[in-house]
């Protein structure tokens, strides 16, 4: 299936959200506040809570637990499975991984696709940035060589220069504060992103056990990015949002509509008045989501969806609850 294409002629918009990031964040800050405050309470928990290092309490093995945690002498002495329970590391290091490449600068909803990755970014953020937790990111803007890290409160890359940009992980509100205003200043640049170098930059250095967090629509071919995923699985918990727009599931039937590849600059007219042509896009886009969930469930990534037309803060709640019912039941996922 090809990648999403834009409307040409698509229905007016607010500025830019570069130009008006400060007004953004504070909003997006208000409204995270106001609706995950209070969802996750306890030690060191955030949106992904790691399973830590430090040995803990032995209970029975349930269907789901991890193998690896079998707690042999207590299963021994007891002839019944146990596993040993671990507590969760202190100073949790979270590190984002944001694609803002050109293919994310599109959306029909009521956000644009950059916008919910601003918004997801926003909302891990104020999840994981509390007892001194650490939080760092990698954005990809499209083709381009690498940047050196910079500090958060640097400017964007400048135009026509699609980068990968590491930024320092750092701990305190005040300094996640500038990552995400790093993040929403961020300058989309023309180009296919290299969703696999992006990854593959919270692989090295290695770092200590920690969250990975890849925010991204997933459109480029799963070879590219499935292998760094596995990669990553190996050394942290990682979590996949995918965020995805109706029209990149399903054509409207709305007759000739001209659509250009963001990410190449092609440009198409297309039929949509013809069913066969939109249940074959329908078709394709399906087998392209269940390939993309099937990559990231071979990779061991919790999946989270997020639309532009849905109410992201609310999925992400009912994610953030679904992973606290199942670690309370002693399972990851």
């Amino acid at each position: 299936m090809a990648r999403a294409a834009a409307v040409t002629s698509p229905t007016p918009r607010p500025a830019p959200l570069a130009d008006r990031s400060e007004a953004v964040l504070s909003r997006l800050q208000l409204l995270v506040t106001r609706k995950l405050d209070g969802l996750l309470q306890g030690d060191y928990a955030g949106l992904l809570p790691g399973p830590g290092s430090e040995a803990g309490e032995s209970r029975e093995y349930r269907p789901g637990d991890d193998v690896r945690r079998m707690d042999w002498p207590v299963t021994a002495r007891t002839t019944t499975p146990h596993v040993r329970r671990t507590v969760a590391d202190r100073e949790l290091e979270t590190w984002l991984a944001l694609d803002l490449s050109a293919s994310l600068d599109f959306g029909t909803g009521q956000w644009l696709k950059r916008e919910v990755v601003v918004a997801a970014a926003a909302a891990i953020t104020h999840l994981t940035v509390r007892g001194g937790n650490r939080i760092g990111a990698v954005i990809g803007t499209g083709g381009g060589a690498s940047a050196p890290a910079r500090r958060w409160r640097a400017t964007p890359p400048p135009a026509g220069t699609g980068v990968l940009t590491r930024l320092p992980a750092r701990s305190g509100r005040k300094e996640a504060q500038g990552l995400l205003r790093t993040v929403a200043g961020t300058t989309i640049q023309p180009g296919r992103g290299d969703l696999g170098a992006l990854i593959e930059m919270l692989n090295r250095p290695p770092r200590r056990r920690g969250v990975a967090v890849v925010v991204s629509d997933f459109l480029s071919p799963a070879e590219q990015w499935a292998r760094p995923l596995r990669k990553l699985r190996v050394r942290h918990d990682v979590l996949a949002i995918e965020v995805i727009d109706p029209r990149e599931l399903e054509l409207p039937d709305v007759g000739v509509l001209p659509v250009v590849d963001p990410e190449t600059g092609e440009l198409h007219e297309v039929q949509t008045a013809d069913p066969r042509l939109r249940q074959r896009y329908a078709d394709a886009a399906a087998a392209q989501r269940a390939t993309i969930a099937a990559a990231l469930r071979g990779a061991g990534a919790a999946h989270l969806r997020l639309r532009t037309d849905r109410d992201w803060l609310l999925d992400m709640v009912r994610f953030v609850a679904a992973q606290r019912h199942a670690r309370t039941r002693g399972t990851t996922r």
